[in-house]
């Protein structure tokens, strides 16, 4: 399937949701840079102080850290809701939102972000393009444990891996062809970015929903014969 193919499934899916898509993102956009800010006013006193200090507090550099950390479910399941628009599904906000009841997820999610950020990185220590190109290979990990959740991190990884051989180069194509829209985005402040970022995701999950989970019955007829 060629990438316009995907961009216009994306857009198929999004067709009579995008109310709902762009009020998640002005909700994840509140959550994840003006909470922070107002936390940080709160604590350093009042906005004038706040304002004024030339170096961020020690306690407001780890409520930062254990932040980004617990956000990280939040922004997978945010992928999970595009996927499900793509399957025609009719997802919701506080769909999203219910992957914190589901603690051993939660943290499943936190550790397979993290061990997949420590690959791309030693990658990167090679030079830029290894870290790039495994980026992209483990680029299907959260998906695939969405639809596979016995699946260890490694497993999904390994997986992920396999899955994406001779798709790396379309991935990285797809996601140049929104550079256009990303700078008529400066254009609006960013606003732009609102539609931009559903549009986006909801591609990526067309990607993966449409490329990678035919290999499944590929590799059970394999099996089969």
């Amino acid at each position: 399937m060629r990438i316009s193919e995907l961009k216009r499934k994306a857009l198929h899916s999004l067709g009579g949701k995008w109310g709902v898509a762009v009020s998640l993102m002005l909700l994840l956009f509140l959550i994840n840079f003006i909470l922070p800010i107002i936390v940080d006013v709160i604590g350093s006193g009042g906005f004038s102080q706040w304002f004024m200090q030339e170096e961020t507090p020690l306690w407001s550099d780890i409520f930062s850290m254990v932040f980004s950390i617990a956000l990280i479910p939040l922004t997978i399941s945010t992928t999970w809701f595009y996927l499900n628009l793509v399957r025609e599904g009719n997802p919701d906000i506080p769909e999203v939102f219910a992957i914190y009841k589901d603690g051993k997820t939660s943290f499943k999610l936190i550790g397979a972000s993290i061990l997949q950020a420590i690959f791309i990185f030693l990658w990167s220590l090679l030079l830029i393009i290894p870290g790039i190109i495994k980026s992209i290979a483990y680029s299907q990990v959260f998906f695939l444990l969405k639809d596979h959740p016995e699946y260890t991190v490694l497993e999904a990884i390994t997986e992920s891996k396999k899955r994406m051989k001779g798709l790396k180069w379309k991935y990285f194509l797809m996601h140049l062809s929104f550079i256009g829209w990303g700078i008529l985005c400066m254009f609006t402040i960013g606003i732009g970015l609102l539609w931009l970022f559903p549009y986006v995701g909801t591609t990526l999950a067309a990607f993966y929903n449409e490329l990678i989970v035919p290999q499944e019955d590929t590799e059970d007829q394999q099996i089969e014969v």
